[in-house]
Formats: C-alpha cells, sequence, structure tokens
C-alpha cells in the first residue's frame, strides 16, 4: 500500500483572544492525503477549515499557535519539528497554497510574471525564471501570455487572476497543492473553467490535492474522498459516492439538503432548505455534541457524551450517536 504524501494527526490550532481566553479553532482533527488524491474539505465559515490549510503550512502566528502534540508529517517529514529554513525550502516548492482570494493575494506593484518566476528563483531555479513563468501561464490558457506576464493584478479580470495564482502554486511540480476556495467570487462559467484547469494540471504534474470550500457542487465534481469539518472537528469521512448516496451525519444530511436544485426551482415546490441557527464560537464549543444545539435528531446522550468517530461503511466515519442507536434516526 502506497504510503500517504500528508498524514495529520491531533491537529490542533488555539488562538489567545485575550482576557484569558482560548479558540480552539481546530480541535484534534486526524486525516491522510495519498499522492495524487484529491481530497475535498468542506464545512461553514467558522468551522476551522482554513486555519487547518494554514496550519499544513506552519503559517499561524500569534496569537495563534499549533499544540505542540500535532503531527503534520509530509513525504516522511514531521513538519512540526523543521526549523523555519527547512520550511522555505518546502513551500512553494513541495507544498503549494492557492490562496482564497487572488485580488490580495498577489502583490499589487509587481508584474504577474514576476510573481511566478520568483517561486523559481526563491527555490534556485532561476535560470530561464521568466520563460518558465510565461509557459505556465500558456498552460493555464491565459491568451497572449508573454504579453500577460507583464500586466499587473489589477490589469487582469478575476478568472484571469486566479488562473495567475494557480500558475504560482504549481511552477515548481508540487506534490501537494491546498486550494483554499479557489472559485470564490467567480461566475458559474469562469468556475467551471478553472476546476477543469486546475484537475488537468493535477494530472500533469501528479499532484495530490486538498481542495477546501462551503460548496458541495464543487466537491462532488472535483475530489474523490469528502472530509466535512464543524466546530473545529472532523464530523463524517468518507468517498464521495457513498457520502452523496448515504450521508450519516445530521449536518452533512443539511449541507446536501440545502443544496439548490434546479428541478425544485422550476416547479417552485420546496423552499431553500438550511440548518437552523449557526456555528458556535470557538471560544465555546458546546458540551457533548457540538451540533447538537442546531440538531433536530439530539436528545440526552448527545448533551452529556461526546462522539468518536463511528465506522458507518469501508472509508466512511460519522462523529453522531445514531450510529450507535440508529433505532432513533429520523
Amino acid at each position: 500500500m502506497t504510503a500517504p504524501v500528508l498524514t495529520v494527526r491531533d491537529l490542533r490550532t488555539v488562538f489567545d483572544v485575550g482576557g484569558g481566553g482560548t479558540a480552539r479553532a481546530v480541535d484534534g482533527i486526524t486525516f491522510d492525503v495519498a499522492p495524487g488524491e484529491a481530497v475535498g474539505l468542506v464545512g461553514e465559515s467558522g468551522s476551522g477549515k482554513s486555519v487547518t490549510a494554514l496550519s499544513l503550512l506552519r503559517l499561524i502566528r500569534p496569537p495563534g499557535a499549533i499544540d505542540p502534540g500535532s503531527q503534520i508529517v509530509f513525504d516522511g517529514a514531521d513538519l512540526m519539528t523543521l526549523d523555519a529554513e527547512s520550511l522555505r525550502r518546502i513551500r512553494g516548492r513541495s507544498i503549494a497554497m492557492i490562496f482564497q482570494e487572488p485580488m490580495t493575494a498577489l502583490n499589487p506593484v509587481y508584474r504577474v510574471g514576476d510573481q511566478i518566476a520568483e517561486v523559481l528563483r526563491v527555490h534556485g531555479q532561476a535560470s530561464e525564471a521568466w520563460e518558465r513563468a510565461v509557459e505556465m501561464l500558456r498552460l493555464t490558457g491565459i491568451p497572449d501570455p508573454a504579453a500577460r506576464a507583464r500586466a499587473y493584478p489589477h490589469q487582469l479580470s478575476g478568472g484571469m487572476r486566479q488562473r495567475v495564482m494557480i500558475a504560482m502554486a504549481l511552477v515548481m511540480h508540487p506534490a501537494l497543492v491546498i486550494a483554499d476556495e479557489p472559485t470564490t467570487a467567480l461566475d458559474v462559467t469562469v468556475q467551471a473553467q478553472i476546476l477543469a484547469l486546475l484537475a488537468d494540471l493535477r494530472a500533469r504534474f501528479q499532484s495530490a490535492l486538498l481542495l477546501i470550500t462551503h460548496d458541495l457542487g464543487v466537491i462532488a465534481e472535483s475530489t474523490s474522498r469528502v472530509i466535512v469539518m464543524y466546530a473545529g472537528e472532523i464530523v463524517e469521512s468518507a468517498p464521495v459516492g457513498p457520502l452523496f448516496a448515504t450521508p450519516h451525519h445530521p449536518y452533512t444530511r443539511g449541507l446536501l439538503a440545502a443544496v439548490p436544485r434546479l428541478s425544485d426551482a422550476l416547479e417552485r415546490r420546496h423552499r431553500l432548505a438550511d440548518i437552523p441557527g449557526s456555528v458556535p464560537p470557538a471560544t465555546d464549543w458546546p458540551t457533548g455534541c457540538r451540533f447538537r444545539t442546531r440538531c433536530a435528531s439530539a436528545w440526552e446522550r448527545c448533551a452529556a457524551e461526546h462522539p468518536p468517530l463511528y465506522q458507518i461503511g469501508a472509508g466512511h466515519t460519522s462523529r453522531c450517536h445514531l450510529a450507535d442507536e440508529p433505532e432513533r434516526r429520523r
């Protein structure tokens, strides 16, 4: 069996919020990513998805901190034990990240070609860095890439800026790409183009992908396995097929029910479903099951006992006591 390219064990990231308070933004998550695999990380805002992504690259800064007992093992190396210089050699070269908003992630005073070429120069590949930057823009489908490489971010459309971010992330042919909401604020046509481009370049360079999003449609189209996060922890994990066909956790079922369906809209039969309430603050997670305050299936046990991850099927786990008492499901 092939060893995972990324192994995460009991990852905990906390923030000091002052007055002695602590926000447990990521609270003990464990997962693997296999070489070449596309894994989706999904959940509402406030679930801990983006903090997870930043933690994997050890980009958390004070007042945040990653608990020393966390394990982040990439290609056999424990990133928690590496010094700053060793981490710098990995970031951008072996693990790359596509950030959520390209207009703020790109430097407005540098040409986009220079920003792509800088990745190569930082990692000791200055020779022909500009030519390779232009080639990456060509591979991302940007017309007249030599001219566009000399443009500044504000001179490009949102879709083109996102393509530049993908070019920066993949120029070193990394083993793992972390994409944090890569299609946010793009219209559906451009979104489809970006996802197709990302899939094509991943296949070309044999990169694994951790795709972070709140959009289950993107997850269904772009990944083979799904991790559902809620309130700083993993509540369900499964291959895409079983998760969409037979979701177990009430939170996952709620997310799927909230996906708009064209047939319902045309027939005007259903009001768009929602999950009542909101994600609780990370400074005050509920006792027991963290979803119980929003769950129609909750009972006394949910308040008294924090649920473990129950095995539901092959590669399918759920953090819900309904796995232990299925007769209560409704």
